[in-house]
């Protein structure tokens, strides 16, 4: 396994595999590797010849300097899972490497940032197409994968890769959960362990609304609201939201008969947690 820390070394390393004519996948992540992200390292496997991974925990896509600060950095661990899951290259830049002094441009996104998630995290969206964007000019992959648990940020980075023509194909990872239906996230190392048994609320409500679903409730009124009492009823959890989208434009929709996204996102302590479920037949 090859370890990348400059722009200009992955590029040559990129270009190698592209003179081989082999396809490239790229699994962008902020280290911090658990079992999901071994999960989109199989299938970046399965769609490729080769697979890096990049690890960068990008300042530009915190709203708060203190979750920054806390976000779990065990480069060292990471680099040992990569190796042993044959990933062929990192890319693992500094924050002066990504982002030198003088640097001044950012991606915009649309519409899909502006409701759920960036509204309570301001600029998040915008980092993150930032960074996936650079790293997509960096390393040129044909193939991106990213997890389903960060549903809306799938959608913008689906949008910005189709609006500036990139030609990378993006395949979608469902959920990976833990034996209690909690969806794996590197912020889950952070409960304490109230708070661990807490959070599989999240898991819980939703599935209560497919419950619901499929037995006949097409009102997205009384589902929010099966969903939401629960969080709400759950001891240490603090709601944020629940809401149901259509899949694609990630817009409100009164009638759930044709399926749609239901998204939720709760404080548990000083840790935020997301997480949805795809309403499909």
């Amino acid at each position: 396994m090859e370890l990348l820390r400059t722009p200009e070394v992955a590029r040559v390393w990129s270009s190698n595999v592209h003179l081989r004519n082999e396809k490239l996948a790229i699994v962008p992540t902020m280290g911090a590797l658990h079992e999901g992200h071994l999960e989109l390292v199989a299938q970046a496997r399965a769609a490729a010849d080769r697979v890096i991974v990049t690890i960068f925990v990008n300042p530009l896509q915190f709203n708060q300097r203190a979750d920054f600060d806390a976000y779990p950095r065990p480069i060292d661990g990471d680099l040992d899972v990569c190796r042993a899951i044959g990933v062929d290259a990192v890319y693992a830049p500094t924050a002066a490497v990504m982002y030198p002094r003088n640097y001044q441009t950012h991606v915009e996104p649309g519409v899909l940032a502006d409701r759920l998630e960036g509204p309570m995290r301001p600029g998040h969206f915008r980092g993150v197409s930032t960074v996936v964007l650079k790293l997509f000019a960096v390393t040129r992959p044909h193939v991106g994968v990213f997890g389903e648990k960060d549903y809306q940020q799938l959608a913008i980075i689906r949008q910005m890769v189709a609006d500036f023509d990139l030609g990378i194909d993006i395949v979608a990872a469902p959920i990976s959960r833990e034996s209690d239906g909690l969806a794996r996230s590197s912020r889950n190392v952070r409960l304490d362990p109230d708070q661990r048994r807490a959070a599989r609320v999240l898991s819980e409500a939703l599935d209560e609304a497919v419950i619901a679903w499929r037995a006949g409730e097409h009102r997205v009124s009384q589902l929010i609201a099966t969903a939401q009492e629960m969080i709400e009823a759950a001891p240490l959890a603090r709601l944020e939201y629940v809401e149901f989208v259509d899949g694609v434009t990630l817009e409100s929709v009164d009638d759930a008969g044709d399926g749609g996204v239901m998204l939720t996102a709760a404080w548990f302590g000083e840790v935020r947690l997301i997480d949805n479920h795809v309403f499909a037949r």
